[in-house]
C-alpha cells in the first residue's frame, strides 16, 4: 500500500485522517503547523507529538522534501538558481530574486513541458510528468528555510504550464495561502499561461485573487503561430477575451508577458499592432528581453528598439515596462540550467 502524501493535504483532508485513527483533532492542527509554518522536512522533528505517534505517521505519510543537487548565485545581482531532485530522480529548478518589495520565488509546476515554445529550453525534451501540490511547495519551503528570510511572492513561471496541471496547481494555491501555512497572499502569487483558454475561463470562477500572467510574445497570430504551438489551437481574440473575462469576475489586471527577439516582433509597427490589440483593455505589458538558449538562433533586440517599443506602447496609453534581467551569468531563463545539467548526465 502506498504512503498518503501528507504535505498534499489540506487541512480538512488531514484531520479526517487523524480522527480516523482515533488521535485528538486537535493533533492535525500541530502537524499542519509543522509541515507547512515551520517547514519540518522529517516528523522526527514534530516534538510536541508523541514518540509512538510520530511514528505512526511516519509508517502511513510521505513527507515530500526536495533534496538540492546544484545551487548557483550570480555575481551580478544575487539571484539564486536551485536544482532539486524529486523522489523518482527527475530535476526540476527554481529561482530566488531578492527585490526590495520582497523575495520572489518563481517555482517549476511540471517536470518538462510539452507546449513547445521555441524561446524555453524548458520544452526541449517534451513533458516528463506534473509536480504534486507538494512538489511544488517545498521548492519555495526548502528555499525559505535556506536563505532564513520570508517569502513573499511566488511566481508560477519556471519549467511548465500551469494550467496544464491545473488540479494539483489549484490545491498548491490553496495550501500556500492558507493562513495556517506561510500564508502568501494571493496577490502576491502569479500564474503564467501560453493561454489555454478553457482553463483562464475555468480560473476565473475560482473566486481567487492571484494575477495571470499570459505569455502573449506576439502581436498577432502569425507571428505567435512561429513562436508558440498553441497558437494554432487558441486565436489570439479568443485568448484576449478570455483574459477580459478572468479581469470581469476577479477585478485582477493582466500582466501580458512580451518577450523581445531580434528581427522577430521587436518593430515600432509590431508595438503598434500590440497597443491595438491591447486597446481598452485592463493590461499591463511585461517586456523581456529574451534570454538565448544554444539550441536555438533568437537574438535578444537592441535596447533601442526595445525603449522604442516601449515608447510606442505608452504613446497609445498601454501601460508597460522592461523586466530587469536576473541571474543571467547563472543561467537564469526557465529550463536553461536543467537542460544543461541533464545533458551532462546524459554524456
Amino acid at each position: 500500500m502506498s504512503k498518503i502524501d501528507v504535505k498534499s493535504l489540506d487541512f480538512q483532508e488531514l484531520e479526517k485522517h487523524i480522527q480516523e485513527w482515533n488521535i485528538p483533532k486537535f493533533r492535525a492542527k500541530q502537524i499542519y503547523q509543522w509541515l507547512h509554518q515551520k517547514l519540518v522536512r522529517d516528523f522526527a522533528e514534530m516534538t510536541n507529538l508523541p514518540k509512538e505517534f510520530r511514528e505512526q505517521l511516519a509508517e502511513s505519510f510521505d513527507l515530500v522534501s526536495l533534496l538540492p543537487v546544484d545551487i548557483k548565485i550570480s555575481k551580478i545581482d544575487g539571484t539564486r538558481k536551485y536544482l532539486f531532485a524529486l523522489d523518482d530522480g527527475n530535476i526540476i529548478e527554481s529561482v530566488l530574486m531578492k527585490y526590495k518589495h520582497g523575495n520572489s520565488v518563481c517555482i517549476s509546476s511540471q517536470v518538462g513541458c510539452r507546449m513547445g515554445c521555441k524561446f524555453c529550453a524548458s520544452t526541449l525534451d517534451g513533458l516528463e510528468r506534473n509536480l504534486k501540490p507538494s512538489e511544488m511547495l517545498d521548492q519555495i519551503y526548502y528555499i525559505q528555510k535556506a536563505i532564513k528570510e520570508r517569502v513573499s511572492h511566488v511566481v508560477v513561471m519556471g519549467s511548465g504550464e500551469p494550467l496544464d496541471n491545473y488540479d494539483n496547481l489549484l490545491k498548491f494555491i490553496t495550501l500556500l495561502s492558507n493562513q495556517d501555512g506561510l500564508s502568501i497572499s494571493q496577490r502576491n502569487i502569479t500564474i503564467s499561461t501560453c493561454g489555454l483558454v478553457p482553463e483562464i475561463i475555468r480560473l476565473s470562477k475560482e473566486s481567487l485573487q492571484i494575477t495571470l500572467a499570459l505569455s502573449l510574445h506576439a502581436p498577432n497570430d502569425e507571428i505567435r503561430k512561429g513562436l508558440m504551438p498553441i497558437a494554432a489551437r487558441y486565436k489570439l481574440p479568443e485568448i484576449i477575451d478570455a483574459c477580459e473575462e478572468y479581469f470581469k469576475q476577479t477585478g485582477r489586471r493582466i500582466t501580458y508577458e512580451y518577450s523581445l527577439i531580434k528581427g522577430v516582433n521587436d518593430t515600432k509597427a509590431e508595438a503598434k499592432a500590440l497597443a491595438q490589440l491591447l486597446k481598452g483593455k485592463a493590461a499591463h505589458v511585461n517586456l523581456i528581453p529574451v534570454n538565448p538558449i544554444k539550441e536555438r538562433d533568437f537574438v535578444q533586440s537592441d535596447y533601442k528598439f526595445i525603449v522604442d517599443f516601449k515608447n510606442v506602447l505608452e504613446k497609445y496609453r498601454i501601460n508597460a515596462t522592461i523586466r530587469r534581467e536576473m541571474g543571467r551569468d547563472i543561467q537564469g531563463a526557465c529550463g536553461q540550467l536543467r537542460k544543461s545539467f541533464i545533458d551532462k548526465k546524459d554524456n
